[in-house]
């Protein structure tokens, strides 16, 4: 046998074990391999399918946005033609506040006036009343004056008039007693002489009349003097 054969051999006996085992590992890794592009694939197709409805997702997104943005648009158009037509209505209500402000302050400040006016007619009014309070006060004091010297006077008057009377009742009085105490003794002397003559009935009854007289007189003297 040959070097070469040797060699051949020896090699052969080396390296073909280690070519199997490397086919076989290749083997193994294709297999591997397949399965894995298999996965590979598979998550293509998934990742399509994600990126898909990511797209679609978006898509939505977009026109959910559109249509957001339009309706904010809208409800923003609403709020500045709400705010202008607001606007423009406080405006006419300030102005109408202004103009009722100036028209309240016109008829307050005549109606101060007139209350000043009046204020002024009153006092003025009140002022008069109170002098002729005063002159009547004034006129009724002097006539008051007037009647309480008249009623002194009168009072005075009286007071003379009575003490005249008093002394006039007094001398008719002294002057009654010495009459009563003349016919007392008179009355007494003509009993004395009924005891000693008889005299008739209608004589005895009129003394008797006469003494009744002369005790009424007594008693209406008293009465006056009581006064």
């Amino acid at each position: 046998m040959d070097i070469t054969n040797i060699v051949k051999t020896a090699l052969q006996e080396m390296i073909v074990p280690e070519l199997n085992s490397i086919k076989k590992e290749n083997a193994e890794i294709k297999t591997s391999l397949g399965l894995i592009n298999k996965r590979l694939d598979d998550m293509n197709s998934h990742l399509v399918d994600q990126s898909r409805r990511i797209d679609e997702t978006n898509k939505r997104i977009d026109a959910v946005r559109k249509e957001l943005n339009g309706r904010i648009d809208e409800t923003n158009n609403r709020i500045d033609a709400v705010r202008t037509e607001l606007t423009s209505r406080i405006d006419e209500t300030n102005k109408k506040i202004d103009t009722v402000r100036e028209e309240l302050g016109q008829r307050i400040d005549e109606t101060n006036k007139r209350i000043d006016a009046v204020r002024e007619e009153l006092n003025g009014r009140i002022d008069e009343t109170n002098n002729r309070i005063d002159a009547v006060r004034t006129e009724l004091t002097g006539r008051i004056n007037e009647t309480n010297k008249g009623i002194e006077a009168v009072r005075e008057g009286l007071t003379k008039k009575i003490d005249t009377v008093r002394e006039e009742l007094a001398q008719e009085i002294r002057d009654v007693r010495i009459e009563l105490r003349a016919e007392i003794a008179k009355t007494n002397t003509r009993i004395d002489c009924l005891y000693e003559v008889i005299v008739r009935r209608d004589e005895h009854h009129k003394l008797e009349q006469r003494v009744a007289n002369l005790e009424r007189d007594v008693s209406e003297l008293k009465r006056r003097l009581a006064a």
